[in-house]
C-alpha cells in the first residue's frame, strides 16, 4: 500500500528546530516545508498552546496549507516558572540567556534547581481550525555552569540527572529520544499517521 504523503508548513524561523524535526521525520511520509519570507507573528499568548496557536494559525493563513507550529520553554521552579514562555526573549541571544539564568540561580541551593523544558504542539488548517494539540516535558535541573556543544537554546544548561549529562551533551538521536519536543512530535506523528483528515 503506498502512503499518502502529507505535507505540512512548519511554522517556525528557528533553523535548529526545523532540522531537528526534520531529523526526526526521516522514515516517516510527512514532508515538512520551512516557511519563506518575513515570519514573525506576535507571541502573546499565556501558555506555551496559546503561543503555538498563534503561530500554526498564521503560517496556514500565509501557506494556505496546514501548519505545525511547536511552543517550547525552559520553566524553573526556583523562579517562579521563569523564563516560561519568555525563553526565547529573555535576553538577545542562546549565550545571553544562559548567563543571566545562570547569575537568577547563583544563590538557590543544588536541591532545589528542578525545572523542565516544556513544549506544546498545535496543528491548524488553512481554514484556521485547530486540528489537534499536544503538550510534553521533560524534566531536568539546572546546572552550576554550561557544558556540551550540541543543540541550542538552553541545553548546555539543563541537567538530566539519569543521564550525568546536559542537554547539550548528548547526540541529537539521544536528545530526541527524551526530549520535550521529541515526545510531542511522536504524539503528533502518531495523530498524523493515524488516518486523520488534514
Amino acid at each position: 500500500m503506498v502512503q499518502t504523503l502529507i505535507k505540512l508548513v512548519f511554522a517556525t524561523k528557528n533553523k535548529n528546530k526545523l532540522s531537528e524535526v526534520t531529523n526526526m521525520l526521516e522514515d516517516t511520509s510527512i514532508v515538512v516545508l520551512g516557511i519563506e519570507g518575513e515570519f514573525s507573528p506576535e507571541e502573546s499568548g499565556d501558555t506555551f498552546e496559546e503561543n503555538a496557536f498563534i503561530k500554526a494559525y498564521e503560517a496556514a493563513r500565509m501557506t494556505n496549507l496546514p501548519a505545525l507550529a511547536d511552543d517550547s520553554g525552559l520553566v524553573v521552579d526556583a523562579l517562579e516558572g521563569r523564563p516560561g514562555v519568555h525563553s526565547s526573549r529573555y535576553a538577545e541571544t542562546d549565550e545571553k540567556r544562559n548567563i543571566k539564568l545562570l547569575k537568577e540561580m547563583e544563590n538557590i541551593d543544588p536541591k532545589d534547581r528542578a525545572a523542565r523544558f516544556v513544549c506544546s504542539m498545535v496543528i491548524v488548517s488553512p481554514e484556521g481550525e485547530k486540528l489537534f494539540s499536544v503538550t510534553e516535558t521533560c524534566e531536568g535541573e539546572i546546572a552550576l555552569s554550561p557544558s556540551g556543544t550540541h543543540g541550542f537554546g538552553y541545553d548546555p544548561v539543563f541537567y538530566l540527572p539519569q543521564k550525568n549529562a546536559t542537554m547539550a551533551e548528548l547526540t541529537m538521536e539521544e536528545k530526541n529520544k527524551i526530549s520535550h519536543r521529541g515526545k510531542a512530535l511522536r504524539k503528533t506523528v502518531e495523530w498524523l499517521v493515524s488516518g486523520e483528515d488534514i
